[in-house]
């Protein structure tokens, strides 16, 4: 297949995306990309800061027509930056703050002009062209960068809405609680909607009232795209929510009793998404009736050892995955958690996940995670911390708790009470955040 269209609406006059002030049509959305384009500098690296998913995407739509390769980590700490910089050394900024602080050479988003050309052209991508280089999140390390070419990216997309049900069937929106510049929300936000005929908002909401506002400014048929910190934060607040057709959530795996409240609440199916930043998204599952992941068509995954790699469909190279996968019949497989998660202590196993869903299930635990401190080469026994938000607990109370349920070597010393985990914009705990957070309140300073 040499080459993709850049869009799958038709027609001139689809509606591909809505923002504050209204739909904006396919042929609109053409001329501002083609307005951005001839605007752009000469560097081949694009770094996409906008925050408004609307401009995120016609800054992305005009870095694939001109050729270029937009650069997406899922922070911008100054770090991050330094790094892309020895990356991409001609790499700029593309932004829609007046405040932005990145220390790149930068581009402000224009104004539009409002006039619409008369022909009507939708760009057609080489499927081989690289259009974008995404980068791990840093959860376990540092951030690594992973290649993207358009065709495995469309072929991605058009097998999630086909799991989803969003193609052959009236156009809805998809509103996102994620950012488009993570691989999750790039994908099944911007990338989805322009392959599935559907259209998406312009809105990054994160608190429960703002997402209930980005939803009740859309019209029905509604999809939110969300995570699992976000979709808590959203059933504990307990707001009316507009009419929403259909939940998808990623990032971390939810729990079946919480797919079920959030099925309960939103009155609409949840389907939980599986991928990595590797492999993008391979599979899927109805979590409130089933513990099962069932692969998407042409995925296939080959067992070697203790080692699962995925093949087929849209991933070009044969991948190892990062998580403990057991094998199922008919397409299907169970999921234990990320092979980095797995502990040992005095020869006892357990995985870091598990350990964290048994803290967040105890009553009166807002969030939580554990922490194992690296190797100090000596000979004591290394052990764990975890910090916890859970301000009408005490530690003899959660420790009891928690002594129900594991093994007294995996209880963690100390234990850490915080106002809050160092969550990044996905729910995403970046282990290097965790342990600064572990070891400042183990010298005494606040959280």
């Amino acid at each position: 297949m040499p080459s993709l269209p850049l869009v799958s609406h038709g027609r001139p006059n689809s509606i591909v995306a809505w923002r504050s002030d209204g739909a904006v049509t396919l042929r609109q959305f053409l001329a501002e990309v083609s307005q951005l384009v001839e605007r752009l500098p000469a560097g081949a690296h694009l770094l996409n800061l906008c925050s408004d998913r609307y401009r995120f995407s016609v800054g992305l739509a005009a870095a694939i027509v001109a050729g270029k390769v937009s650069l997406l980590p899922s922070t911008h700490t100054p770090e991050v930056v330094r790094q892309i910089k020895v990356f991409a050394p001609d790499v700029f900024c593309l932004t829609d703050s007046d405040l932005c602080l990145v220390e790149l050479p930068q581009l402000r988003y224009p104004a539009m002009r409002m006039s619409l050309p008369d022909s009507f052209f939708i760009p057609q991508i080489d499927s081989k062209q690289l259009i974008a280089v995404v980068f791990t999140s840093g959860s376990t390390g540092i951030p690594q960068p992973h290649p993207k070419t358009w065709g495995a990216l469309v072929g991605c997309v058009r097998a999630e809405a086909l799991r989803l049900g969003l193609l052959h069937n009236p156009p809805c929106t998809l509103i996102g609680t994620v950012p488009p510049q993570h691989m999750y929300g790039f994908e099944s936000t911007v990338l989805m909607a322009w392959h599935s005929g559907n259209a998406l908002s312009h809105a990054q909401p994160f608190y429960p009232a703002d997402i209930c506002q980005a939803l009740a400014a859309v019209p029905t048929p509604r999809v939110l795209v969300s995570s699992p910190v976000h979709l808590r934060a959203l059933l504990d607040a307990g707001l009316a929510l507009p009419e929403i057709a259909l939940v998808v959530c990623a990032t971390a795996p939810l729990s079946t009793e919480l797919a079920q409240d959030i099925e309960a609440r939103c009155h609409a199916p949840l389907l939980e998404i599986y991928g990595s930043t590797e492999t993008g998204q391979i599979a899927s599952r109805r979590s409130a009736q089933t513990a099962q992941w069932q692969l998407f068509p042409g995925i296939k995954l080959i067992v070697e050892g203790d080692c699962v790699r995925a093949c087929g469909g849209h991933i070009e190279t044969l991948t190892a995955l990062s998580d403990l996968i057991e094998p199922m019949a008919d397409e299907h497989f169970l999921l234990h958690g990320r092979i980095a998660d797995l502990i040992n202590i005095a020869g006892k196993r357990h995985s870091l996940a598990s350990l964290n869903h048994l803290l967040s299930t105890i009553p009166g635990v807002l969030d939580g995670a554990f922490y194992m401190p690296d190797e100090t080469g000596d000979d004591h026994i290394t052990r764990l911390a975890a910090c916890v938000v859970a301000p009408g607990l005490d530690a003899p109370h959660l420790l009891a708790a928690l002594r129900e349920h594991i093994d007294p070597v995996f209880l963690p010393r100390p234990l850490l009470f915080v106002g809050a985990l160092p969550r990044n914009s996905t729910g995403k705990l970046p282990r290097d955040a965790l342990q600064a957070l572990v070891q400042a309140r183990s010298r005494g300073k606040p959280a």
